[in-house]
């Protein structure tokens, strides 16, 4: 059995952001969360009535974050909540749509289905491709005194609105663009050789990391590319869709202490990490692992030598930096990291190769 879980409406396309406002018409308060460079994209939603920005939003949002948002909240009073930035803020936006009003606490929403409704609309304007955020129902928030993720899950976290602009990520540098993308490739990926994998998301899982092959490598080059910005939005729609029934497996176990613990973009964090998992479940999940490296156009009949040195071309060439050491590892970390990544059961135990914290530890070496 499998549930999918898709925003109630879709806007796709340059300049779709102004359609936010006429959706919104009869709305009298909004609280838009952002950070503060996508808050200058406020003004473009076009939105009716009264509107609030809270726009302290970190790349890795925490316990503390959300507190601050939900005082917005509570002082704005609104009928309307958007989400206009990352995954990171639509996260945020998730969760104080569902908390601000219903007496429930982080603790108390923390795991699958524990959210007890809500009472306002959630719009989610995505300004990066990346996260797939819009498209799902879970939401991530940093616990620092554990130096863990606290994963939500809830069909009330469903946005009433998504948006998938183009334009909007015209500025977005081509690091982050990169990084981003491998991100939305990852979810695909691990979705697609996931031992939950179902044929329904397996589509999608197609249609996205197919994507990525044909566009990220333009868009990384070209930023004003709409055609490739758009393929990369969608993209990264569909990683978002994956999470939902199946999520994602080691790859992204691997990558969190590199968030939580080494405060690595999320993005950059799944590329460097991304090359090592493709290769290691290559024996369980031949024909598939084939698949996938045909779209990214890695080659054909490859060892799991050859792929996982293909692999790491293909995202050092988009301009990704993929030593840990390079990006502030210290070999004295790597013990930590591999003892909390595999902890990390509720993905861990979704991936298609069995893998000891021994292997996790080896693969932090071999991507040091």
């Amino acid at each position: 059995m499998i549930t999918i879980h898709q925003p109630r409406r879709l806007v796709v396309g340059a300049g779709s952001i102004s359609q936010v406002g006429a959706w919104a018409a009869e709305v009298a308060s909004t609280l838009v969360i952002a950070t503060p460079i996508t808050s200058g994209f406020a003004e473009r939603l076009q939105l009716p009535g009264k509107v609030t920005l809270f726009d302290a939003i970190p790349g890795e949002p925490d316990i503390a974050t959300l507190d601050a948002a939900l005082d917005a909240a509570r002082k704005a009073r609104p009928d309307l909540i958007v989400g206009l930035g990352g995954g990171s803020v639509m996260d945020v936006a998730k969760l104080v749509a569902v908390l601000w009003d219903s007496g429930q606490s982080l603790a108390d929403v923390a795991g699958p289905n524990r959210v007890s409704g809500r009472n306002v609309r959630l719009a989610q304007v995505a300004t990066t491709a990346g996260t797939g955020s819009e498209a799902g129902i879970r939401s991530l928030i940093t616990d620092p005194g554990k130096g863990s993720k606290i994963a939500v899950e809830s069909p009330h976290m469903i946005a009433d609105l998504a948006v998938l602009d183009p334009e909007l990520t015209y500025s977005v540098p081509p690091a982050v663009t990169a990084a981003t993308g491998v991100d939305a490739m990852a979810h695909c990926v691990e979705a697609f050789t996931n031992r939950k994998s179902h044929p329904m998301i397996d589509g999608f899982a197609r249609m996205g990391f197919n994507l990525v092959g044909k566009y990220l490598a333009r868009a990384v080059r070209d930023g004003e590319d709409t055609e490739a910005r758009e393929g990369m939005m969608l993209a990264s729609y569909y990683g978002g869709i994956c999470l939902g029934p199946v999520n994602t497996a080691a790859g992204h176990a691997i990558s969190y202490p590199l968030g939580t613990l080494l405060h690595l973009p999320h993005g950059l964090a799944n590329a460097i990490i991304f090359p090592h998992v493709l290769a290691f479940n290559q024996p369980v999940v031949a024909a598939k692992t084939a698949e996938v490296a045909d779209a990214l156009g890695l080659g054909q009949g490859l060892s799991q030598r050859d792929l996982l040195s293909a692999a790491r071309d293909f995202c050092a060439g988009l301009g990704i930096e993929m030593s840990l050491a390079a990006n502030g590892a210290k070999g004295a970390d790597l013990p930590r990291f591999a003892a909390d990544a595999h902890s990390i059961r509720r993905l861990m135990d979704n991936n298609p190769a069995d893998m000891s914290e021994a292997d996790v530890l080896e693969i932090y070496r071999a991507a040091f």
